[in-house]
Order: C-alpha cells, then structure tokens, then sequence
C-alpha cells in the first residue's frame, strides 16, 4: 500500500486518503485514465474506424462513428473497474486504480455516467438503426459487468458486441444498407476469441473470487485449447468472403 492510501474500518477495501495537492489531483486524473481499460477500449475504437473509412463513409462520418465507439467503450471500461472495485481490493489486484486507491469508485461511476450519456446522441446521430445496433452492443458490455461475467453466457456479449461493430458501420453509410453477412460472423468469431483470451490470464484469481463464467467453467487447459478455434473460424470466414466494404451494396 502506497503512502496516498489508508485502510477502510473492515480492513479490507482500501480507499483514498486527505487530499495532498495537486500531486494527488494529476495521480488521479492518471487513475481515472488507466480505470477505463485503455488498452482494450483504443483497440476496438481503432477498429471501428478503420472499419468506418474502408467502408467509405468519409472523414467526418468516420470521425461521428469513432466518437460514438470510443466514449462506449470508456463508459464499460469505467462501468467495469468501478463494479469490481471491492473485489479486486480483496483480491489484491495491482492495476486496478478504483481498488487501490488512486481513484474513489464513485469517481469512476461518475465517468462512466458520463461518457453513456455522451453515447447515446453520438450513436442516434450516426443513424436510429445504426445508433440501436451500438447502443446495444454497449448495453451488453454493461449486462456482462454487472451480471453476466458470472455466469456460463459471459461469451454472449462479447460476440455481440463485436459483431454488432461491422453492422453499425455499415448502417452509418447513406440509406443505412444492410451489413454483409461475414462481416459480422468474422466479428462475433473474434469476439468469442477475445473473451477467451482476456479471460485467460485471470482464471486463478476469478475463481477464487467466485467467478464462474464460461472460461473459468472450461479452465486454463480448457480455454488454451479452445481460443485457437474461433480465431481459426473468422480467419476462414474473412477469405472466404467476397472482398469490399462492410455493407452489403455491391455484393
């Protein structure tokens, strides 16, 4: 435990200390960054875009529909680390700035409020259908912190998502044309991949903590020898589908 932090009356949980100017203040900003899961939530936020421009939707259009994937992803990010807070605490897991410290959990709630309410005109503005299938997708990203990261259908949202991610883009474009159907495979594919393999270095502690969603029902063994399987499935998918933008105009 660093010198910014004490511990809660039950011994637990620790929680942020006095303030200490603005040293404390830019150590919370920073937490408050890390809290969001960047790593993840750049990546998809990428993809979307790259998605959006081969797609032809133009700058500003791609920049509309990057705004909208990006403040989703921050609002789960934040949404995920805020709920866990306590348990990673317990747990004590390093990293996690909402159990340690660096941030108060009701800061992170507060962010990830914000950024679901900047969500939601950023999707419609991209479109209603396109707007639906993404405030969707981010619904099922928040079901699976708050509910289903627990339970055997903790992949469900996690193929959702990403097949939810090529749809929206390809609603965005002019008259909203409905998405090629291996675009979306691919993603749900890759998604199922991405559970698998964010899960995976957690297993150990997750259990302990009474998690028990698909990968941690199946184990370390079971999950290495799963992952490779649908990450093969959305490589199959993507060669054997006709080649062009993620809508189906032109197909």
């Amino acid at each position: 435990m660093d010198a910014t932090e004490r511990v809660s009356p039950a011994g637990s949980v620790p929680v942020a200390a006095a303030p200490a100017g603005a040293g404390q203040r830019g150590g919370r900003v920073v937490g408050l960054a890390l809290a969001c899961h960047p790593g993840p939530a750049l990546a998809v936020t990428a993809l979307a875009c790259a998605l959006a421009l081969g797609s032809g939707l133009g700058g500003p259009r791609s920049a509309l529909v990057t705004a909208a994937v990006l403040t989703g992803q921050l609002s789960v990010g934040w949404c995920n680390d805020a709920y866990d807070a306590r348990r990673d605490a317990r747990a004590g897991r390093r990293g996690k700035p909402a159990s340690d410290g660096t941030v108060g959990a009701g800061a992170v709630w507060a962010a990830a409020s914000v950024a679901l309410a900047a969500c939601v005109p950023l999707s419609l503005a991209c479109g209603v259908l396109a707007g639906t299938v993404h405030l969707g997708a981010v619904a099922a990203a928040w079901l699976y912190n708050l509910r289903l990261k627990a339970t055997a259908l903790s992949w469900l949202p996690y193929v959702a998502g990403f097949g939810a991610l090529p749809a929206a883009v390809a609603l965005s474009l002019p008259g909203g044309p409905a998405p090629r159907w291996w675009t979306v495979a691919a993603g749900a594919l890759l998604g199922f991949a991405a559970h698998l393999a964010d899960t995976l270095p957690d297993i150990a502690v997750d259990r302990a903590a009474g998690i028990r969603g698909l990968p941690h029902r199946l184990g370390d063994t079971g999950t290495r020898l799963l992952l490779p399987l649908p990450l093969l499935g959305a490589s199959a998918v993507l060669a054997l589908g006709p080649p062009g933008p993620a809508d189906a105009g032109g197909a």
